[in-house]
């Protein structure tokens, strides 16, 4: 399942991206079979193996380009273990909701992006994550381990990363026909398994039809829910060639 619109992030072949938070690696598959070697980013050691274990898989599959690599790193988003400037291409999805100091996250996806190069952030949407954070408090509880600590709008968003020295640009809602299914889930509640529910388990099926058969009825759907209830908002910023002059205020320069 792809968030980001990889010809609007601009990947292409020999350049590296960066995917903070990779989770089990949906986005650093797809910049690898664009011939973009990846450095996966998290927090999770099980998720990082299994990255390792799927481009060892795609290799012998015969799915990416010869020249494609990954580099799992163990890191911090607010301390990222690499050089200013290291990569063509940055993606954060879906990891900004859960960091409590997200300036400081905001300011070091910038530093280590280089001039020209364009960066992809997600995250759960206003209307649809507001909805979730009124039906269940476990959902984003402090004390639930990866829980969300935010709600973003959008011109937040551009606010911040205006403030750590990008430029933002064109933004768009991904996973409209998700948002039903995490409400049901905090209905329910969102730590409870998912047959625990017997609509919860069905409306699960049918996103897992969705993604490995794409029905051209369900893709309807999508594009005419995701602008409504999209799940995720994804926007677009660039690190423009000379560095602009900091907002007063603004992480950058305390």
């Amino acid at each position: 399942m792809i968030t980001v619109d990889f010809d609007r992030l601009e990947v292409r072949a020999g350049e590296r991206v960066l995917d903070l938070g990779c989770g089990f690696g949906r986005h650093a598959y797809e910049a690898m079979r664009r011939g973009a070697s990846v450095v996966a980013c998290d927090l999770g050691l099980a998720e990082l193996n299994e990255v390792l274990s799927v481009y060892a898989a795609m290799q012998i599959d015969g799915e990416l380009p010869d020249a494609v690599g990954v580099i799992a790193a163990n890191g911090d988003g607010t301390r990222l273990p690499f050089a200013d400037n290291a990569f063509d291409r940055v993606m954060a999805s879906e990891v900004l909701e859960h960091i409590p100091d997200d300036e400081a996250a905001f300011a070091e996806l910038a530093r280590v992006l280089r001039p020209g190069g364009v960066l992809a952030i997600t995250v759960p949407a206003w209307l649809p994550e507001r909805i979730c954070w009124a039906l269940n408090d476990e959902y984003h509880a402090p004390a639930v381990v990866g829980g969300h600590v935010r709600i973003y709008t959008e011109p937040e968003l551009r606010t911040k990363l205006r403030a750590a020295g990008l430029v933002p640009g064109g933004a768009h809602h991904s996973h409209g026909l998700h948002s039903p299914y995490w409400w049901l889930r905090c209905a329910v509640g969102p730590n409870q398994p998912i047959d625990h529910n017997a609509l919860v388990r069905g409306y699960h099926h049918l996103l897992c039809w969705e993604i490995e058969h794409q029905p051209a009825v369900l893709r309807v759907a999508g594009r005419v829910l995701d602008p409504i209830i999209g799940k995720s908002l994804v926007i677009y910023a660039r690190k423009p060639l000379i560095p602009p002059t900091p907002e007063p205020g603004s992480h950058a320069t305390r």
